[in-house]
């Protein structure tokens, strides 16, 4: 259950209503932090995705004494401080070299958590591709390839799909403007090979997860649809995924748990014609007809119908008679 708190004055209860929870959310802040220990690497990387999501994210410069999977109760501190409910988490030691956690929270407490290794020989930045620079706070296209996306079961990599999603996002909207699609996000999964599925929990041996940034271009193709092109953007950024912080259950159902909303539910077999009268339809089992109870009449009787039959016989039969005897004399 979300936790009830009062507010004091007419400032806190502003303040919580606009923390409070909403039919349609606002966009999730990013809040990048580093460790007593981060390498160069790690913070350019960090940089250039706070540079991809600028407008929804806050960046913390000094360094914080913080062990996500030890101790994670400084980040949902940092959660509930900044209302951010994203938070991106850079550090480096001998064991875990360059090293960018991803955290999500719900309820301003850790929901789930999620570890990426950077590879510091394949890094590019933003910086080392000299071409033209996307617009602040455009929405990308998000493109995943591979197999390890798709698994029906909940692993590190559709855990991994599900928190850059929530990263890309930005602001839900209805309609998209075609000429605002500047750029694209492309991950891709290696195909996970039968040493890989063996080795277990080696995040040397897991699959490659990499991901690329592209800027979209459009020229003319002498067709009403433009040709299309793909000139890279950065970061280029490899991963191999590492320590992983599955989400509770009970957390995990409120988190996705949908609000009511005012709008009419559609009725079944219930529908409106051209004029607006409204028109159901009814759906009923097979009829016994013989159970049928009709209005009592007394000419209705099968009594009195049988008593007339019998009549009309006894009086078709004496007609006939004397007919008969008639033909014999003659």
């Amino acid at each position: 259950m979300l936790r009830q708190i009062k507010p004091r004055n007419a400032r806190s209860k502003r303040a919580l209503e606009k923390r409070a929870p909403k039919a349609v959310e606002n966009p999730k802040t990013a809040l990048f932090l580093r460790g007593t220990s981060c390498s160069q690497i790690t913070q350019d990387a960090l940089g250039d995705l706070y540079a991809l999501r600028q407008v929804y994210s806050k960046r913390f410069q000094k360094k914080n004494p913080v062990h996500p999977f030890e101790d994670a109760s400084s980040l949902a501190f940092f959660s509930e401080k900044n209302d951010c409910s994203l938070l991106l988490f850079g550090s480096s030691s001998k064991k875990r070299p360059h090293t960018i956690t991803f955290v999500r929270t719900f309820d301003y407490k850790i929901l789930d958590m999620l570890e990426f290794y950077l590879d510091a020989e394949t890094f590019r930045s933003i910086a080392q591709f000299k071409n033209e620079k996307v617009p602040v706070g455009t929405r990308p296209l998000m493109v995943f390839a591979g197999t390890a996306f798709e698994s029906p079961v909940p692993n590190a990599f559709t855990m991994a799909k599900s928190m850059l999603i929530d990263f890309f996002r930005g602001e839900t909207s209805d309609k998209i403007d075609v000429e605002g699609l500047r750029y694209c996000v492309v991950v891709t999964a290696d195909e996970p090979t039968a040493s890989e599925t063996a080795s277990g929990d080696d995040p040397a041996a897991k699959p490659v997860l990499r991901l690329r940034v592209y800027t979209i271009r459009t020229k003319r193709s002498g067709q009403k649809l433009p040709r299309v092109e793909l000139e890279e953007h950065g970061p280029r950024m490899d991963f191999r995924l590492g320590r992983i912080q599955e989400p509770d259950e009970a957390m995990l159902k409120e988190a996705m748990r949908k609000p009511k909303t005012t709008e009419e539910r559609t009725k079944k077999n219930i529908s409106t014609d051209i004029m607006g009268d409204k028109i159901g339809r009814i759906h009923t089992g097979k009829l016994d007809l013989s159970e049928l109870q009709t209005r009592k009449m007394k000419g209705l009787k099968r009594s009195r119908d049988q008593h007339d039959e019998d009549d009309e016989e006894e009086t078709v039969v004496a007609d006939e008679l004397p007919k008969r005897k008639r033909k014999g004399s003659a």
